[in-house]
């Protein structure tokens, strides 16, 4: 079987992780932050606590076929109610640390797939 490396043509790539921040192109983001592969919002709810359902609507906007959400530095599960309205949509999202979304956002981003991670950056 012969496989081809293949990079879409998106604007948006996430470049790297670490402890506190996203690289987005090779910027630094140290606050949260909402990316598809052709779309980047620069700022989302400032932490974990603060979540509301209005942050898991406003992800709509990005007509997803699958959501990443990152929780952070740990890993924890928002509350059932906050996603109802991705739910309702038939929309998907996975949960997991922010490490984990960035590299599971890249690798479905890479393979042409319309994901949103939506990052918790603490």
């Amino acid at each position: 079987m012969k496989l081809v490396h293949h990079t879409p043509d998106n604007p948006h790539h996430l470049t790297g992780h670490g402890p506190g921040f996203v690289l987005v192109n090779e910027e630094k983001f140290t606050h949260s932050l909402v990316i598809s592969p052709t779309r980047l919002q620069r700022h989302w709810a400032p932490n974990f606590a603060s979540l509301t359902a209005d942050h898991f609507t406003e992800l709509l906007q990005f007509e997803p076929e699958l959501v990443i959400f990152g929780s952070g530095s740990i890993f924890r599960f928002p509350d059932p109610s906050l996603s109802h309205a991705l739910m309702a949509q038939s929309i998907g999202m996975e949960v997991m640390d922010t490490a984990a979304a960035c590299r599971t956002y890249a690798v479905l981003a890479s393979e042409d797939r319309r994901v949103v991670a939506a990052l918790l950056v603490e």
